[in-house]
């Protein structure tokens, strides 16, 4: 591994060192473009507000330093037969040529942005520098003073918007007196009018039937704004009027529709269900009660965009459905006088089946041995876009050696899961109504898992009934766990085996123990990330996630009413101690995006579990753990903690290694390279401790007075390679601070590459 790393430092450092050389490329005649600053003279416009009308930058610099993609670029030679040359050259990116028509270009767009924001009488100014092949660029931009809106006034000739906007919307308008006068902010206003009528059902509104009118007195920044509706003289048509509400008549879903067939719909044949119609085809896939629990387009009420946009929602839910497409079209007037709209919900059907399967190998010293799985899933199991899986897997390995002594001579795994997914929210009582605006998933799974082992025979079996959904437009996730059941069980086991393994260990012995578990809890989960939004890329990205769980609360609320006293070794259940614990944890990170090839992330999370009535202890499995990828990365998984405990053997202590209180800070550097390549570089700290003084823990127990000391400081670099739909992350962590007892505490004053490094290689960003 060391040589490995020596050998990717020198490559490096030889790109960097050619790096310093930029101007290689460049042809004579001609000037790399070295830098390029915008300066402003108004506080409130920042050069960063500007960058993005730039027509032309530098090469990037990583670190802010070094040209790394432009070095591997200037490795390449002259002569693009070569397969070398070629292969840098398109990993690398070629120097950057000023150019002064872009140069201008850009000035141009920058005083037009300004223009925009208000500022009318901006000016920029370019000014260059050249120092042998190299030019810098300096945008000087002179704000001026900028006009701003003194007054905002209605000219609206329909009554019924008159009383809308100049009554109801006005008080949440964009437009306030003494701000700018920003043409981004008219049109932002512009399409919240717009988006706010066709949820009213002014189905055939839209923004440009907005004006506005500008009245600015001689050598006056103050701008008196009229907003202006088009008279319905100019926009009343035979067939819409924007003017007016729209309101729903029939709605058609057609099951098997073409988008390469005809735009004409045949409804003469429609079937009809709770006053929905429907074309089946030649093949009804899904029943007509999911479809209409689905849709929150009904007849006879108000067109409203927010309830198609919700009803798009849902039908991507439903996974049988593969394409889905809601057209309208004019239904005349009612006796009323009111105009109505047909509503088509076009639907096509996905595969309902598939089949994957996995195999790997394993050699153990060895010992050689295989694992095979298949995963089957219907996707429309009972025609309601229900999705059953099941899982199967097994595994074997071979021993050798002396196996006196043991039950058996080989690892043996087999393994399956069965579930069930409802694209709705099943429980006794709830209305139609309620189902359709929760949005929710109801996902009901059985598990058993057997085990063969040297030493002893293990069976796991499980049970869950679980709840998802989504709120705030998807922004919010909630997971509710009402009931997850876990069930361990060692029906054989080496005579002797729990004694010689964990004599006065009460943390291992019970991981070998029958237990069981019966939970329940609730996960928040928010983000502002949405990966559908191109202007993402340019925003900070935070994720916030909280959890709790409880478990054995109505088993030993049972116990206390059936039992007079609570037994020395506590309450039983088929003869098995329960398990009763509660558990919470946070989690907060956030990206920001520097720009286009640089960001920094942060991320900060802290947990605790507390075992109380018929625990003492909480079970293994549900234990925090410190080091490895996605924790402090100076240390390998479950080789931290917990507090100053020492672990001397990674292999024979990490049953001990684990605790009940834990918390995560993390700081990385995030800058892409070349091609797919991006480096990353961070600092790590953290540590977990646990709740209660446990003898097979010493110092693991965590203390007010005394924690900060013992919270374990990492740093370290890293490669990532971003194929888009995965990320392969690989992590060297170095140790800075060990709070182990007995170990130098500041390894970072004397490194020990063997001693203090840790090499991780895993799927993904660690937050």
């Amino acid at each position: 591994m060391r040589r490995v790393l020596t050998a990717c430092g020198v490559a490096v450092a030889v790109v960097v060192m050619v790096a310093c050389s930029p101007t290689r490329h460049v042809p004579d005649g001609s000037y790399l473009l070295d830098h390029v600053k915008i300066e402003t003279s108004d506080k409130g416009v920042k050069p960063s507000d500007l960058k993005s009308y730039l027509r032309q930058e530098p090469n990037h610099r990583m670190f802010g330093l070094f040209r790394f993609s432009l070095g591997l670029y200037n490795l390449s030679g002259n002569d693009s037969t070569k397969w070398f040359n070629r292969w840098v050259r398109n990993a690398g990116t070629p120097p950057v040529i000023y150019d002064p028509m872009l140069m201008e270009n850009s000035r141009l767009q920058m005083e037009k942005a300004m223009f925009n924001k208000g500022y009318m009488a901006a000016r920029v100014e370019a000014d260059t520098t050249s120092r042998g092949k190299r030019m810098d660029v300096v945008y000087r931009v002179q704000a001026n003073e900028p006009h701003y809106i003194d007054d905002v006034n209605y000219q609206i000739g329909n009554d019924t918007l008159s009383r809308l906007i100049e009554r109801r919307l006005s008080r949440h308008s964009l437009l306030k007196k003494g701000d700018n006068f920003d043409r981004n902010v008219l049109d932002e206003e512009r399409q919240r009018i717009s988006d706010i009528l066709r949820r009213d059902g002014f189905y055939a509104f839209n923004k440009e039937l907005i004006t506005y009118t500008a009245d600015t007195a001689d050598r006056s920044k103050a701008v008196d704004l009229t907003l202006t509706i088009r008279p319905d003289s100019l926009v009343n048509t035979e067939r819409y009027r924007p003017y007016e509400r729209y309101y729903m008549h029939n709605i058609y879903f057609v099951l098997s529709y073409d988008p390469a067939a005809a735009d004409r719909i045949d409804v003469s044949n429609a079937g009809m269900y709770k006053n929905y119609y429907f074309i089946d085809g030649e093949h009804p896939y899904i029943r007509r009660e999911t479809l209409v629990e689905n849709c929150f387009i009904r007849p006879g009420l108000l067109y409203s965009s927010r309830d198609v946009d919700n009803t798009y929602t849902a039908f991507g839910r439903l996974r049988i459905v593969k394409y889905v497409n809601i057209r309208f079209e004019l239904a005349g007037q009612n006796e009323k006088g009111e105009n109505l709209l047909d509503c088509y919900i076009l639907l096509s059907e996905d595969k309902p089946q598939s089949v994957s399967l996995e195999l790997e190998g394993t050699n153990s010293e060895g010992d050689l041995g295989f694992a095979v799985g298949a995963t089957y899933e219907h996707r429309n199991i009972f025609k309601g876009s229900e999705t059953f899986s099941t899982k199967v897997r097994g595994a074997y390995e071979s021993l050798s050696g002396d196996l006196s002594g043991l039950i058996n001579d080989r690892y043996t795994e087999l393994g399956g899961e069965v579930g069930i997914t409802y694209p709705k929210f099943i429980f006794p009582f709830l209305r139609t109504e309620f189902r359709r605006r929760m949005k929710a998933s109801t996902e009901y799974s059985v598990n058993l898992n057997f085990q063969q082992r040297p030493e002893y025979t293990r069976v796991i079996w499980g049970t869950a009934w679980k709840y998802k959904w989504t709120t705030n437009r998807g922004f919010f996730r909630h997971n509710y766990d009402l009931l997850d059941i876990n069930y361990v069980y060692l029906p054989h086991k080496t005579e002797g085996f729990l004694e010689s393994i964990a004599p006065d260990n009460p943390l291992l012995r019970y991981s070998y123990e029958d237990h069981f578990i019966m939970r329940m809890g609730y996960t928040f989960y928010c983000s502002n990330l949405n990966p559908s939004n191109p202007v993402q890329r340019r925003t900070n990205v935070y994720t916030l996630r909280a959890a709790g769980e409880i478990a054995g609360n109505l088993l030993n609320a049972i116990s206390h009413l059936t039992s007079k006293s609570q037994p020395e070794d506590g309450y039983t259940l088929f003869g098995i101690r329960y398990s009763q614990y509660a558990k919470f944890d946070f989690d907060y990170s956030i990206t920001h995006i520097i720009d286009d090839r640089n960001s920094v992330a942060f991320h900060v999370g802290g947990g605790i579990g507390i075992p109380y009535g018929n625990s003492d202890i909480l079970p293994f499995e549900k234990r925090y753990y410190s080091g490895g990828a996605n924790s402090v990365r100076g240390w390998s998984v479950r080789t931290l903690g917990p507090g100053s405990y020492n672990g001397n053997n990674s292999v024979s202590e990490f049953i001990n290694q684990c605790g009940d209180i834990r918390f995560d800070m993390n700081l990385e550097y995030r800058a892409k390279l070349f091609w797919k390549v991006e480096l990353g570089a961070f600092i790590d700290a953290g540590n977990i401790w646990t709740i209660r003084n446990y003898e097979a823990q010493p110092g693991g127990q965590f203390r007010l007075d005394s924690f900060y000391k013992e919270i374990a400081l990492a740093y370290g670099l890293g490669i990532r390679l971003d194929f888009s739909y995965f990320l392969l992350r690989f992590d060297l962590g170095m140790k800075a601070y060990n709070p182990a007892a007995g170990q130098e505490h500041w390894a970072i004053a004397s490194q020990n590459f063997k001693r203090d490094s840790a090499f991780h290689f895993t799927v993904g960003y660690p937050f």
